[in-house]
């Protein structure tokens, strides 16, 4: 069992611009305050840098917690040697020694190529792992609906991390039926767009140079689908204006666009634990909120959905 609301730490890692080792705790401590369980976390966040506050963080709590990491996009060797028995195994190892743990309660492999994936032989390095107590449990974080249904016939698959949010609605149609005749948790990742859902963002809003949504909008380091869910930023912008007015005419007034966005992640049966990042304690306690909000109106989800069909879906590029 875990909360819903889980906290995503690739921003206490890098990649969202700077954030200090003292904001990092304090964010995390504040997650936890707030009654978060679950943290994800992965070995190239930072080089590792998430992964040592968490295992700190581990050192100073007595709440119980439930940590998942990722392995398979370390530059050290690299792809394809990424996916060996042998760097799954040492990956394994280094994560083990950041978190201070002697067994990770899941492991998941970090949107790994889709050959990779179709061969399943790297499934049978973390079912070795699995034997032998290094890891708990195993997943898959994905990038497209065709990578989660792959992993989805792996036997023994725990987990499964999508993109899914007010403008990611695919897995709706077919990976959320799976996932639960399969009996495999759903993790959401990016619930928010890259904060495109907070409702704060303009067509001249600007970003660190060490921000994915400055370096990689258009996917120019890695899947444009991480970065603003893979829309053009300004359509994006543009977008989130008509579903914050959505959300302003059926929500209680002052309510917070993420925390709606958070609660229409929720109202999913199929969805186990919604992974929002923070960068500061604020947003953490704050994220933590739409647990306890009620759920959003039939009528707005399918105001919603339509907006999706007719407005967004044709303009997200990427694997979907």
């Amino acid at each position: 069992m875990v909360s819903e609301i889980g906290l995503g730490t690739w921003q206490l890692g890098a990649g969202w611009g700077h954030v200090t080792d003292d904001d990092a705790m304090q964010t995390l401590r504040a997650a936890v305050d707030a009654g978060v369980t679950f943290l994800d976390t992965a070995d190239v966040y930072g080089a590792g840098r998430s992964e040592k506050f968490i295992g700190q963080l581990l050192k100073e709590t007595r709440v119980p917690l439930f940590v998942a990491t990722k392995l398979g996009r370390s530059g050290n060797p690299g792809w394809p040697a990424n996916f060996t028995r042998k760097a799954v195994r040492e990956h394994t190892e280094g994560s083990l020694q950041r978190l201070g743990v002697e067994t990770l309660d899941l492991t998941q492999l970090h949107c790994v190529p889709t050959d990779v994936l179709k061969s399943g032989e790297i499934f049978e390095s973390l079912r070795e792992l699995k034997t032998q107590g290094k890891i708990r449990d195993f997943g898959a974080s994905v990038e497209s609906d065709e990578q989660a249904l792959i992993c989805l016939q792996q036997p023994g698959l725990a987990s499964l991390q999508i993109i899914f949010n007010i403008f990611r609605q695919k897995p709706i149609a077919a990976t959320f039926a799976e996932a639960k005749r399969k009996h495999v948790a759903i993790i959401v990742r990016l619930p928010l767009a890259s904060g495109l859902l907070a409702g704060k963002m303009t067509r001249e809003t600007k970003f660190a140079a060490n921000d994915h949504r400055n370096f990689n909008r258009n996917g120019e380091q890695f899947n444009v689908g991480e970065t603003f869910a893979g829309l053009p930023f300004e359509t994006g912008v543009a977008l989130a204006d008509e579903i914050k007015n959505e959300l302003r005419a059926a929500l209680p007034p002052g309510t917070p666009m993420a925390q709606a966005a958070l609660r229409w992640c929720l109202d999913f049966p199929e969805v186990t634990v919604v992974i929002p990042g923070a960068k500061n304690p604020e947003q953490a306690r704050s994220n933590a909120v739409p647990s306890d909000m009620p759920a959003l109106p039939r009528p707005l989800h399918d105001r919603l959905a339509t907006l999706y069909a007719t407005r967004v879906a044709t303009n997200i590029r990427g694997p979907y």
